[in-house]
């Protein structure tokens, strides 16, 4: 079935700009009368908007409404109605039904919150539909309407491309999430509501699930939902205990790059905490911040396996994750063993199990199976996971949906055709990664004369990440993006300190000397690797000092050999390894 163009009216958004709206044909003036529409206020000021996503069965009496009654009652919709620069966006389409209209406007809000002109949001509401007639046509009918608003204006509707190679879109709560996350949220939900009613404090919710298995998008979708639910006006019985319990709510997260998205997400969508103005922030910070007798309601911690089980530097505790326990009713803590990275985050594993132990017998357990970021088939994911979990490589199978697994043995064609990749608009961000072994010091020149320290084989070399020079107009633009999403980036090498947590579409990972392959094995040498945070010995409560750069230094190949989407492109520095895996490509390892 060929499915038409939608029909896009633009406007002054005013009750004269949509009485004297005058459509092309009689068939448009149908559609968007007396059709379902989707509509987006939006304004400008010093070339930043403030939009306003919705969905209506009358634009007439919809835009009346928000003209005469929101106005009185909300800031966001006076400034709107009272601005002379204010435009209406009216989308009509002769497919259009509740369900349908409710899904393209959840995922405008997704886009909208995703492009860097737009600095608020103010609908915010999430309307996640299930299977419905005219469902199998919605991503196409979407497609059309983004591709017709963005030859309107190209600042506010930039090409999909862009919106979805941000991190902000990758960490959108208006995702639609799986069977199996809309599952695992409404248990979590279920579980801080009966927390919060029977008043315990001190809770702990874990949520495990391999890299890629779609925790983020998870955590964000909950963090959104939890925050509409505390503050929703209306008198939903199931909703009670959360409004009136659950109010003072904090994200949390350990990672640089990861706490810009979503400082960004929580103010472009107006979630700020009324006490401080903050609610999303580090661990240290809140801890410093927050008194165990003054305990928040919700604690949300993002990548819940970097907090710190040790002192360090402005932290003077033993344990992150026990002191916002002490600080909060319920924790939902995210997390994946396999991540942690460095001896401060290392756990001991009686005292992890034991963690674990304790939230399944207590009924505060959850686990997501499904592997969302990898586009590849099973037996591909099931390679990369015998790589890195069993340390064996077997012969690489040929992928039935086309992911792009590729062995270099030379390091320059693999850094040509990552670039390709990047330059190419139907392949998004792609970027060189590598094992922590080259030397950086933070803040700090080389001794040996380099401008950079670097990553270098065989006179092959590039920068270490954010380390090269930009202009103000660049230093501005970047301010709030992550590493990858930085254009010279593309210049540089990343570590596990600026990749994890992020996608790529395609990752050019150079697996350094640290990675060997021994009498048909993987193994790890610690003294390859110039990562001191997982080299050196843990000291255990025991005053134990104990080795664990083997877990370490596999988890940092784990977070790196997991990134690209749609590729993944290998180049090992030990040549024993490198031979190993190209006879895998080949098809001719001996197993």
């Amino acid at each position: 079935m060929t499915i038409k163009s939608p029909v896009i009216y633009e406007t002054e958004y005013s009750r004269e700009g949509i009485k004297n709206l005058v459509t092309e044909s009689e068939n448009d003036k149908k559609i968007i009368f007396e059709y379902p529409t989707v509509y987006i206020v939006n304004d400008t000021k010093k070339d930043e908007y403030t939009v306003y996503v919705g969905e209506t069965t009358n634009i007439g009496r919809r835009t009346e409404e928000h003209l005469l009654a929101d106005s009185l009652l909300r800031d966001d919709w006076k400034e709107l109605a009272d601005s002379d620069s204010s435009k209406m966006f009216v989308i009509g389409h002769n497919h259009f039904n509740k369900s349908l209209t409710l899904d393209i406007e959840n995922r405008l809000m997704q886009y909208m919150t995703s492009v860097d002109k737009v600095k608020k949001v103010n609908n915010r509401r999430t309307n996640q539909q299930n299977n419905y007639y005219t469902a199998d046509q919605f991503d196409e009918i979407f497609s059309k309407i983004w591709r017709k608003l963005n030859k309107k204006n190209k600042d506010l509707f930039p090409t999909e491309r862009i919106i979805k190679d941000s991190a902000l879109f990758k960490a959108s709560p208006f995702h639609k999430l799986t069977d199996e996350q809309l599952k695992v949220k409404d248990e979590i939900i279920l579980k801080i509501t009966e927390s919060l009613s029977q008043n315990k404090v001190g809770q702990l919710i874990v949520v495990e699930g391999e890299a890629g298995s779609g925790k983020t998008v998870l955590l964000s979708s909950l963090f959104y939902e939890l925050n509409q639910l505390a503050n929703d006006s209306s008198e939903d019985p199931e909703n009670i205990v959360i409004r009136n319990l659950g109010k003072k709510q904090q994200l949390i997260v350990n990672h640089e790059q990861q706490l810009k998205v979503y400082q960004q997400i929580a103010t472009k969508l107006g979630i700020l905490n009324r006490r401080s103005g903050q609610i999303v922030s580090r661990p240290t910070t809140f801890i410093n911040n927050t008194l165990p007798e003054d305990k928040v309601d919700i604690v949300i911690v993002d990548e819940a396996h970097l907090l710190w089980t040790q002192g360090k530097q402005s932290y003077r505790g033993s344990n992150q994750l026990k002191d916002l326990l002490d600080r909060a009713k319920v924790v939902i803590a995210v997390l994946d063993k396999n991540q942690i990275l460095s001896r401060e985050q290392y756990w001991d594993e009686e005292e992890f199990d034991f963690l674990i132990h304790e939230a399944i017998l207590n009924n505060q357990y959850v686990y997501l199976d499904n592997q969302l970021r990898i586009n590849g088939d099973d037996e591909t994911i099931s390679w990369i996971r015998t790589l890195i979990d069993e340390n064996k490589i077997l012969n690489i199978p040929k992928d039935s949906k086309g992911y792009d697994l590729e062995i270099f043995d030379d390091i320059d064609l693999m850094y040509k055709k990552i670039k390709k990749k990047s330059e190419n608009e139907d392949s998004g961000i792609s970027r060189m990664l590598s094992t922590f072994d080259w030397d950086y010091v933070d803040k700090r020149k080389p001794d040996n004369g380099d401008e950079f320290w670097n990553v270098e084989v065989d006179g092959w070399k590039l920068p270490w990440n954010l380390q090269l020079p930009q202009n103000k107009e660049e230093k501005r633009k970047n301010k709030d993006l992550a590493w990858a999403e930085q254009k010279q980036t593309i210049n540089e090498v990343g570590s596990t300190f600026t990749i994890q947590g992020f996608d790529l579409n395609y990752a050019g990972v150079i697996i350094g000397p640290s990675v060997k392959y021994r009498d048909g094995k993987i193994i790890y040498d610690p003294k390859g690797s110039k990562n001191k945070k997982a080299t050196q010995r843990r000291t255990l409560k025991t005053g134990e000092k104990v080795e664990v750069s083997d877990k370490l230094l596999k988890n940092e190949l784990n977070v790196l050999l997991t990134r690209g989407v749609n590729g993944l492109y290998i180049y090992a520095v030990d040549e024993e390894l490198r031979e190993a895996l190209k006879l895998a490509k080949e098809g001719k390892l001996k197993l």
